[in-house]
């Protein structure tokens, strides 16, 4: 299929700061808002296309603006084609690094640009990369790390359908583990799924003797126990422990997924759609996933990741911990625990500019 040739006139950054209520409460901290910056590629030919990146600090939101603009000046009047700006702005950051904020920033633009080149051809982004916008197995993010909060959570999740659920865990010791888990298997029952992330808080000698005593909790995965980058420190943790070992999010890049699925760090991946380098990236990391034969879940981003899990091979579970929902006309839609991917051209990310307005920051 040939796709309309379109030609990059500007790009948009807008940062907006979306409250979260409930605060999402992790290891590290709480965080009270979502940072995110709204990218627009507007081409000569008419057609916008949009992303999104979750800045995780309101610090970093200006900073990632200013770097997608500064970029919007090595593409303007190119070619609105992913691979090709791909390939200019790596050359132009090579020696800088592609991680961090410069990743994010390079991410969102090649995400607004598939989006531009899905509407462009009148389809869904699932239809254009070949695969079809059906529904996703999906798990209910909890936001709360109280035994109580959490349990009223899971079982307000449970009643909306949702079939699995993840927790943060990793507060204080062994202990307040077991209660927030055993609070949220008396809230939802035996037959309900439950996932709990560490967010890389634990040692490995620590996160091997937490990993001993879960294992009889029946989890599904134990999600980042120790520092992401250390594959090293994972791969112990999975040759010990019984219970599936989930990492990925902090992978920058298909390289770095290469590197650890080389380690055998863990059991199943989990891939975020900006850190892994937009749909471009998460392509090629759906092909080192499904060469590996290792079941691929998605990291927030919702709204794309519904379209791209349908085109990974080995795909698994999809995490719903919503964002952006706020500033968009049509968020996206659970119906019987199963994220349903927009059937309208694009990804689906139409900006609600009242609500846009309401949350920028200045």
């Amino acid at each position: 299929m040939q796709t309309p040739r379109l030609t990059v006139r500007d790009v948009r950054a807008r940062p907006v700061a979306v409250p979260l209520d409930p605060p999402l409460e992790t290891a590290g901290g709480a965080i009270p808002t979502a940072p995110l910056v709204l990218v627009d590629v507007l081409t000569e030919e008419g057609v916008r296309g949009s992303g999104y990146v979750f800045c995780y600090t309101p610090a970093a939101l200006h900073p990632t603006a200013r770097l997608i603009v500064n970029f919007a000046g090595l593409i303007k009047g190119g070619p609105a084609a992913p691979a090709a700006v791909e390939e200019k702005l790596q050359r132009h950051v090579r020696l800088l690094g592609p991680q961090g904020l410069t990743g994010l920033a390079m991410a969102a633009i090649d995400i607004a640009l598939w989006d531009a080149l899905a509407k462009a051809s009148a389809l869904p982004l699932a239809r254009l990369l070949g695969g079809a916008p059906e529904p996703v197995p999906a798990y209910a993010s909890l936001r709360a790390m109280s035994p109580e909060r959490v349990a009223e959570e899971a079982a307000d999740a449970a009643a909306r359908g949702f079939t699995a659920v993840k927790l943060k865990v990793g507060r204080s010791d062994l202990a307040a583990d077991l209660a927030v888990i055993h609070a949220v298997r008396h809230a939802v029952g035996d037959r309900t799924q439950v996932m709990v992330d560490y967010n890389q808080c634990l040692s490995v000698p620590e996160a091997i003797r937490r990993a001993a005593a879960l294992d009889g909790e029946g989890l599904t995965w134990i999600e980042e126990p120790v520092r992401a980058d250390d594959y090293a420190g994972h791969a112990a943790i999975a040759r010990e422990a019984r219970t599936p070992i989930q990492i990925g999010e902090n992978w920058w890049g298909p390289h770095d997924m290469a590197k650890s699925l080389a380690a055998g760090a863990s059991d199943y991946v989990m891939i975020d759609v900006t850190k892994i380098g937009g749909v471009t990236g998460w392509v090629r990391a759906a092909a080192l996933a499904g060469a590996a034969g290792t079941p691929a879940s998605s990291h927030i981003f919702p709204e794309m990741s519904t379209h791209l899990l349908a085109v990974t091979p080995t795909r698994h579970w999809l995490e719903y911990l919503d964002f952006a929902g706020p500033v968009l006309r049509s968020p996206l839609e659970i119906h019987g625990g199963r994220a349903v991917a927009s059937g309208h051209p694009g990804i689906g990310l139409d900006w609600n500019e009242e609500a846009v307005e309401r949350f920028l920051v200045d």
